[in-house]
Order: structure tokens, then sequence, then C-alpha cells
């Protein structure tokens, strides 16, 4: 393929923006502390309308996630008040709950069980999903460009320290310490490429296919497989959403509880770590026996699950799908308006073809960034 995508100048207009203006609209950071059970995180996780939350500890006495030394510091002098050790997210909640099938038969004692499971530190489920131990910091003087190279690897997410003590370093960071953090994540970078396709549009208005955003290689689920073991299926191929499609008429030996190549198959739904956001824990326990495709028609017509802007609320009902031949841009439109995290790619009968996830898209656009120049 042969590109000229865009020119120095419009290069240097995104090479001037750091990471700190994405954060201009941010709240502060919602965390929960180490002591804190899953019941509890949960809660938080779904009040929030989050998939992820750190973990705070007090300093001293744990080792950070993948090694990190990442502190919460009083302003006034210097003192470690905190110091963050993990990350949490919902799929790590569901996944100790399906590590023991009791949970799910019915009856009094499941549900005691559950009450049981949930009623452990979030402490001691971190590590049991890979994200978990990913937790980065992105100094606020980053470029935007460094942030597309850390999130193009497949980090979802990072730490920015406000009032950071090490001003004048750029790039991803292991040990920081700062008064506060906020967080920033692919969608906040995606939003802001997408306010500023004006300088993208030799890449923008490439097609998926062309422009090399389109995964082919995509695991699915059937409409037969049970909620749990969706869930398990996601823990151990590391995904945070999977496509539900068609069982084969035509192998009555399939395995449902696994993985299976959904290329060609028909799509029919989506199962994602983002749908959990809309059960709280006492509507979990009745939805657990239903299979995954039941449970996200479940979901979808629960209050939690709707944004506080009814219009909305009618995409999260719909596929979010696009065709091979969709311009990135009007994937990027896709995944801003549904607040999506990937968009399934189809032919015209339906049929699974592939996805373009945000990683995808954050990759090919550094790539079109630096096709003629070096950053």
């Amino acid at each position: 393929m042969s590109l000229n995508l865009i020119n120095q100048q419009q290069q240097q207009a995104i090479r001037n923006i750091k990471v700190k203006d994405l954060l201009s609209e941010k709240r502060r950071l919602v965390e929960v502390p180490y002591t804190a059970t899953l019941s509890h995180t949960m809660n938080t996780l779904v009040a929030n309308k989050v998939v992820a939350l750190p973990v705070a500890a007090p300093p001293g006495h744990w080792i950070g996630a993948g090694g990190s030394m990442i502190q919460e510091t009083d302003k006034q002098t210097g003192v470690v008040r905190k110091h963050y050790i993990g990350m949490v997210t919902m799929v790590d909640i569901l996944a100790h709950i399906a590590d023991h099938n009791d949970v799910v038969n019915g009856g009094d004692h499941s549900i005691s069980d559950l009450d049981h499971k949930m009623a452990v530190p979030v402490s001691s489920i971190i590590g049991h999903c890979l994200e978990g131990l990913s937790l980065w910091t992105l100094n606020p003087n980053t470029s935007v460009v460094d942030c597309m190279e850390v999130f193009s690897k497949g980090i979802h997410r990072a730490l920015v320290p406000t009032d950071s003590q090490m001003d004048n370093i750029s790039g991803v960071e292991l040990v920081e310490s700062a008064p506060s953090y906020q967080m920033v994540t692919q969608m906040d970078l995606l939003k802001f490429l997408k306010d500023h396709t004006s300088d993208l549009k030799g890449i923008t208005s490439c097609s998926v296919s062309e422009i090399g955003a389109l995964n082919q290689n995509v695991y699915a689920i059937t409409e037969r497989t049970r909620l749990m073991d969706a869930i398990k299926c996601m823990r151990a191929a590391l995904l945070n959403a999977v496509p539900i499609v068609q069982s084969s008429p035509s192998q009555q030996d399939e395995d449902h509880k696994q993985l299976i190549n959904g290329k060609g198959r028909k799509l029919i739904g989506t199962f994602s770590a983002t749908d959990l956001r809309g059960s709280h824990l006492s509507t979990l326990q009745t939805w657990l026996p239903l299979s995954a495709l039941e449970f996200t028609c479940k979901v979808s017509t629960s209050p939690l699950f709707s944004p506080s802007n009814a219009t909305e609320t009618s995409p999260k009902r719909e596929l979010v799908t696009c065709r091979p031949d969709s311009t990135l841009d009007e994937v990027m439109d896709k995944v801003i308006s549904c607040h999506v995290h990937r968009v399934w790619a189809v032919d015209e009968h339906g049929s699974l073809l592939g996805l373009v996830s945000l990683t995808d898209i954050i990759s090919v656009i550094r790539a079109g960034l630096l096709l003629d120049t070096n950053v």
C-alpha cells in the first residue's frame, strides 16, 4: 500500500499535544483499599460505570504489580500515604466466582457460597488475571505519540501523576510519587484522536482493511455457552470481550465450553466485561446459571447499564459492526458513540470476518504518523 498520509505540519501539531491535555475533563481517581471486599469493589465499579480500579495499600507492606512502586505522597511533607499495588477488573471478580462451579447450581447453598466468595479482600485476587499486573504511570508531559506507543501494545490504561516530582521525564514509568493521580485510558486517547481527524484525514479516510486495522484472528463462543464458561474462556485467553456466534448444526460434538474460531460464523451477540457493570451482586446471583447470550439480554435492560444520556442507550442493544471497506473514521465514530472497545467486522450476510479493537486503531494511526519521519 502506498500512503503519503499526512504532512509534517500535521505531524507536529499532534506531537505537540501532551498526555496532560487529555485529562482536562477527567475527574479525580476512583480507587478501592486493599481491604475492600469483592462485594464492595464490584459495587464501586458499577456505581462509577468503570470496568477497572486501582487498589491502594499502606506503604511498605506490598510489592506493587509487576514490580511497580507507584505511591501517593503528602503534598506538603512528601510523606508516602499509600501505595498502589495493582488493578482489579470486573473480569477478575467474575473469574474468582467461576473458579468453583457450585456457585451456579442454584439453591440457598449456592447463594451462601457466593456471599462467602464476595466477602474476601480484593487484594487476594490481584494478579489472577494478567491485566491486574499491568500498573503503569505516564508522565503528564509525555507526548501523545509516545502515549500511543504504550497503548498500541495492549496496555489499556495508565495512572497520570498530578504535581509529579519527575516533571522533566516523559514516557511510561513503574516508579512514581505524587500527591494525586488521574487515569488515562485508550478510550480517552481515541476521543482525542477523533477530535483531531482534520490532522489525520490521510489515515482515517482509509478503509480498515487497507490500513491494516482489521484483525482476522477472532475467537468466539456460541449461543449455548454458559456465562461462567464464557468468563473462564476470557480469563484463560486474556480477552475482555468475545463475539457470540451461532453454533454449527453440522458439528454435533462442538464443545460449547471452549473458544472456537468465529470466522465465517453468523454473529448474534457480544459478551463483554463492560456488560458486567449492569449487575449488582443481588441480581448477579440469579443470572449466573444463564448462557452468556441470555445474560447479555438480561443486563441490557438493567437501569445500571443505561448511560445517563438516554440517546446512548439504543446502540448498546444492537451489534456494533463494520465492513472491511468501512473507513477508519467510520469505525472510530462507532467506537465512541456506542462506547465499545472493539467493532466486529462482518460480511453482507452478517458472518464474522474479524474485529477492529482500540489497540488496532491506535497502532495504525501511530504507524501512519511515523511513516515519513522519525518521532
